[in-house]
C-alpha cells in the first residue's frame, strides 16, 4: 500500500473548502463589506519624493459639504513598524515625506466621490529636498538623511558574516568565478486592491476588517498606535483577493480608518485605487550583486563570496529581514564548504520595498545559478550533471548552521532532464532555440516571531457539537494558497471524516487563536501540526468513549469514513457523531486546543535567526525557449518544474501553487519591473513611477503562459505535518536563472539582469557581432563600507553545534 493510499484526504486531488463560495461570488473581501451609516476615507499623497512640510492647511477641506473628518500627521503622534526595532512610518506624514505617494492627509466624507473632490482643497506647503534616485545615489549622498537612525548616512543596514576562510578556499581552487548581476525590484500585482473598513462594536471595542496577511501583527500594533488596550481592539483578517507578501506589512490607510472610526463613532472604509498600491509598493527590492566562486576541475565548490546591495526605498518595512535573506539560504542547496556574505540595504526616496514571493532569495539565487552555468561550460560538464554532484546532504547542517532534513533535489534534477529531453536538447538545438536548468531552495516558516518571546508560533482549536459537526479555529490568514482547506483536510484526516464536516473560522484575533500570519511559506507546517495536535487530544476523548460502548480497547479503534469502528470487527461501529455523543456524555463539552513551537536550531551567532526553518523545500526547472534574432523577443515553448513538497496534502492545489509560481516568475524574468525615472530638471527633481497602472507595467496574460509540466517529489520531512513541506514560495526561485540560461543555449549571450528584455537581447547580439563580451548586465560594483564580518567556523571545523555562541569573536 502507497502513503497516499494509507489515507483518506490527504493526497487527494479534491475541491478546496472554499472553493464553492469563490465560485458563486459569496466570498466577501474586505471592499464587499457595508455597515450602516458607513462613511469614506481618501488619503492625499505627496507629489514630491523629499521634502519638509512646512505648511498644512485643510480648513476648506473641513468645510466642504459632505466631509465629516479632516486628519492629518498631527493626529497620530506615535511611529510604527513591522519590525520592533525599526518604527519609522507614521499613518500621515508628520516632517517630512520620502516618496511620491507618501500619505499626509486624509478626509472622511459621505461618499468617496466627496472625499475625492475635498482632497483637492487641503493646501501644503512643500520644502523639496534633494533626491536620493538608487542605492548607489545613496552610498554617494550620505546628506540628506532620510532617517535619522540610519548606520551611516542614508545606509540604513550594513551586515557581513563568514563561516571558514574564504579566501583560503578561493586560492585553493582550480578556477575561480567572478560575475556581477542585477535584480530589478518588481510588484505583487494583487487582483485585489488594499481595502480596510473600522468600526467601535457595540462593546466599544474597535474593530478592523482588512485584507491583511498578519491580523496578530497588525493587533499588536494597532493596540500602540491608538493607545488602546490590546483586548479592546479586534482584526479580522478577509480573504485575500492574492497577497503574495504585499499585504504582510502594516498599511497606513489601515491606522488612518480606525482613528476616524474612533473619532466619529461610525464605520469607516477606504479601498486603494490601483495607482495607490502601485506607491504603497512593498515589492521585490532592487539588488546589485557581486559573485565568487571557487571550484574543482570536476566541479565542487570549494567557496563562495556574495556581495549584496538593496535599494530599500523609504522606509525600513522588513529590511533588516530582507537584507538577511540575500546571503541567509543561500547554502542550502549545494555544498559549499565555505561561504561569506555581506549585505548593504539603502535608503532611497521611491516607495519602500518588501517581503514579494521568495522574499530576498530570488536575486541571490539567480546570480548563484546563472554562474554555476557559466562554470559548468568552462569545465566542460552538463549543468544538470554539474548540480547533481554538488546537492547537498539530508540531515546535515549547512556551512552557515541551518539544519537541513530531508532533501529531494537530486530526484528533482532527475525528474526535469528525463521529461524535458534535456541530454537530446541542450546545446543540440537549432539556432534560436534552447534550454536552460536552475534549481532552488526554501523555507517552511521561519523559526522566529518578530518580536522574540518563548510562546507558540501557531495555536488551533477545536469544537465538537453533538450533531457531528466539527469547529476548527485558526488566527491563519487565507490568502488564496488554500490555508483553509489545509486546515480542514488535516483535522478531518485526524478525525476520520471529510472536509465538508468541518468548518473553519480564521484570521479574527478576538476568537481565534494566535498565528503569526501568512508568510514565508509558513501556515502549512506550523498551523498544520498545531491543527493535529488539537485534533489528536479530541480523537483522544472519542476513542475513549467509542471503545467503552464498543467493548473494546482503544487501541483497536479506528476512525475512517465518519465511522469510529473495531479493527477486530467493523461490523461493530459507531456513526461519527454517535461517538461525539457518546463522548459528550462522559467528559462534557468537547473542545481541544493545540500549538507548535519550531525545534531549536543550531545557528546561535548573532544574526543567524534569519534563515532557520523546519524544513526546507527543494525545486528544479527546465525551461526552453525560442528567441527572435531580429527583435530580440522571447518566446517560452514549455517548463518542467519539480517540486520537493514532502507530503502532497491536496494535489490540486499544490500543483496550482507551483503553476502559480512559474507564471509570476515568468513575469519578473521577462517583463516586470517597478521602474523609475527622473522629471527634466526645468519641470521639477521628482522622481516619479514609469508605470503606476497596470497599462503601463506588464505582466503577463493567460495568452503569454506556456505548458508547464508538474511534478511533485514527495519525500516526507519529519518535521512537517503528514510530512508536508512548503509549495507557495520556493517554486519561483529557479525559473528566472532557467530562462536567463535557456536564452544563452539559444543564442550565445548572457542577459545578467533581470529582466531579460527584447532591447537587452539586442544590445548583446550587437555586442557579440562586434566581437565584444555578449552580455548585458552591471559594469562594476559600488564601494560599499561593509563592516569587518562575524567569522563562525563551518560545523564541521566548529564542533557539534552546541559550542558556537552568540558571542563569537571578530575577526
Amino acid at each position: 500500500m502507497t502513503a497516499r493510499e494509507r489515507y483518506s484526504v490527504i493526497g487527494k486531488a479534491r475541491r478546496r473548502v472554499d472553493g464553492r463560495a469563490k465560485v458563486l461570488g459569496q466570498t466577501r473581501f474586505a471592499d464587499d463589506l457595508t455597515l450602516p451609516r458607513m462613511v469614506h476615507a481618501k488619503l492625499l499623497r505627496s507629489p514630491h519624493p523629499h521634502a519638509e512640510i512646512v505648511r498644512v492647511d485643510t480648513s476648506r477641506a473641513a468645510a466642504w459639504p459632505g466631509v465629516l473628518l479632516v486628519l492629518t500627521g498631527a493626529d497620530f503622534p506615535i511611529g510604527y513598524g513591522i519590525l520592533p526595532v525599526t518604527p519609522d512610518e507614521y499613518p500621515l506624514a508628520r516632517e517630512r515625506v520620502r516618496y511620491v505617494g507618501d500619505p499626509v492627509a486624509a478626509v472622511v466624507a459621505r461618499d468617496e466621490r466627496t472625499a475625492e473632490a475635498a482632497l483637492a482643497a487641503i493646501e501644503v506647503e512643500y520644502r523639496p529636498l534633494r533626491t536620493i534616485a538608487d542605492a548607489a545615489d545613496a552610498l554617494a549622498h550620505p546628506e540628506p538623511r532620510l532617517h535619522a537612525y540610519s548606520e551611516q548616512g542614508n545606509i540604513h543596514r550594513l551586515q557581513a558574516l563568514e563561516f571558514g576562510d574564504v579566501e583560503e578556499a578561493l586560492a585553493g581552487a582550480d578556477r575561480v568565478f567572478e560575475d556581477l548581476y542585477f535584480y530589478q525590484g518588481s510588484t505583487h500585482l494583487p487582483i485585489e486592491q488594499h481595502a480596510a473598513l473600522a468600526a467601535l462594536e457595540p462593546d466599544g471595542r474597535l474593530a478592523l476588517w482588512s485584507s491583511t496577511q498578519v491580523p496578530h501583527y497588525l493587533h499588536r500594533m494597532m493596540a500602540r498606535v491608538l493607545g488602546r488596550p490590546a483586548a479592546r481592539v479586534r482584526i479580522v483578517a478577509c480573504p485575500n483577493g492574492g497577497g503574495f507578501g504585499g499585504k504582510t506589512d502594516l498599511c497606513n490607510h489601515e491606522f488612518v480608518v480606525a482613528r476616524a472610526a474612533e473619532r466619529l463613532g461610525r464605520p469607516v472604509k477606504i479601498c486603494l485605487t490601483r495607482e495607490e498600491v502601485f506607491y504603497m509598493h512593498r515589492g521585490r527590492h532592487p539588488v546589485t550583486m557581486r559573485l565568487r566562486t571557487g571550484v574543482t576541475q570536476d566541479g565542487r565548490i570549494t567557496g563562495m563570496h556574495l556581495q549584496t546591495l538593496l535599494d530599500g526605498g523609504a522606509y525600513a518595512s522588513y529590511g533588516v529581514a530582507s537584507v538577511f535573506y540575500t546571503g541567509a539560504l543561500q547554502a542550502m542547496t549545494y555544498e559549499i564548504p565555505r561561504y561569506k556574505w555581506e549585505g548593504c540595504r539603502t535608503f532611497t526616496n521611491k516607495p519602500p520595498c518588501g517581503p514579494k514571493r521568495g522574499h530576498g532569495t530570488p536575486q541571490p539565487r539567480f546570480a548563484q545559478e546563472v554562474q554555476l552555468d557559466r562554470i559548468a561550460e568552462a569545465l566542460e560538464k552538463d549543468p544538470a550533471e554539474l548540480r547533481l554532484g554538488i546537492v547537498a546532504k539530508p540531515g546535515s547542517l549547512s556551512t552557515n548552521w541551518f539544519r537541513i532534513g530531508s532533501i529531494g533535489l537530486a530526484e528533482c534534477i532527475d525528474e526535469v532532464v528525463t521529461r524535458s529531453g534535456w541530454r537530446g536538447k541542450h546545446r543540440r538545438l537549432p539556432q534560436g532555440r534552447g534550454v536552460g536548468i536552475a534549481c532552488g531552495s526554501y523555507m517552511s516558516g521561519v523559526s522566529h516571531p518578530i518580536y522574540r518571546n518563548a510562546m507558540p508560533l501557531s495555536g488551533v482549536q477545536i469544537l465538537l457539537d453533538r450533531s457531528g459537526q466539527v469547529t476548527v479555529f485558526s488566527g491563519a490568514t487565507e490568502v488564496g494558497q488554500g490555508s483553509d482547506d489545509v486546515l480542514a483536510a488535516l483535522v478531518a484526516e485526524v478525525l476520520g471524516i471529510g472536509t465538508d464536516d468541518v468548518r473553519c473560522v480564521t484570521g479574527d484575533t478576538a476568537l481565534t487563536p494566535v498565528d503569526l500570519g501568512s508568510y514565508s511559506s509558513r501556515v502549512t507546517l506550523m498551523m498544520g501540526n498545531a491543527a493535529i495536535a488539537a485534533a489528536e487530544r479530541v480523537r483522544g476523548q472519542l476513542a475513549e468513549a467509542a471503545a467503552a460502548k464498543l467493548e473494546t480497547t482503544t487501541e483497536a479503534i479506528v476512525f475512517a469514513e465518519g465511522r469510529v469502528f473495531r479493527t477486530d470487527d467493523p461490523a461493530r461501529a459507531l456513526a461519527f457523531h454517535e461517538a461525539v455523543i457518546a463522548a459528550e456524555e462522559r467528559f462534557g463539552t468537547l473542545g481541544a486546543v493545540g500549538s507548535y513551537t519550531p525545534p531549536p536550531h543550531t545557528a546561535l551567532y548573532k544574526g543567524g535567526g534569519i534563515g532557520p526553518s523546519p524544513a526546507y523545500s527543494y525545486t528544479a526547472c527546465v525551461v526552453e525557449v525560442a528567441v527572435d534574432e531580429a527583435t530580440g523577443w522571447v518566446s517560452v515553448e514549455k517548463v518542467w518544474i519539480a517540486h520537493d513538497i514532502g507530503r502532497t496534502l491536496n494535489r490540486t492545489l499544490a500543483e496550482g501553487q507551483v503553476i502559480g509560481s512559474v507564471y509570476m516568475a515568468l513575469g519578473e524574468a521577462l517583463m516586470e519591473e517597478q521602474a523609475f525615472r527622473r522629471l527634466p530638471p526645468k519641470l521639477s527633481d521628482a522622481l516619479v513611477h514609469r508605470a503606476p497602472s497596470m497599462l503601463d507595467y506588464k505582466s503577463p496574460t493567460a495568452l503569454d503562459m506556456p505548458e508547464v509540466d508538474v511534478v511533485l517529489v514527495e519525500d516526507p520531512d519529519p518535521n512537517g505535518p503528514f510530512g508536508a513541506k512548503e509549495v507557495g514560495q520556493g517554486p519561483l526561485l529557479p525559473v528566472m536563472p532557467a530562462l536567463a540560461n535557456a536564452v544563452y543555449d539559444a543564442i550565445g549571450v548572457r542577459i545578467d539582469e533581470v529582466p531579460v528584455t527584447p532591447g537587452k537581447i539586442l544590445r548583446a547580439l550587437e555586442r557579440k557581432a562586434r566581437g565584444e563580451p555578449a552580455r548585458v548586465g552591471p559594469e562594476h560594483f559600488p564601494d560599499v563600507p561593509y563592516p569587518e564580518p562575524l567569522f563562525v567556523p563551518p560545523p564541521w571545523e566548529g564542533g557539534d553545534g552546541r559550542e558556537i555562541r552568540r558571542e563569537v569573536k571578530l575577526r
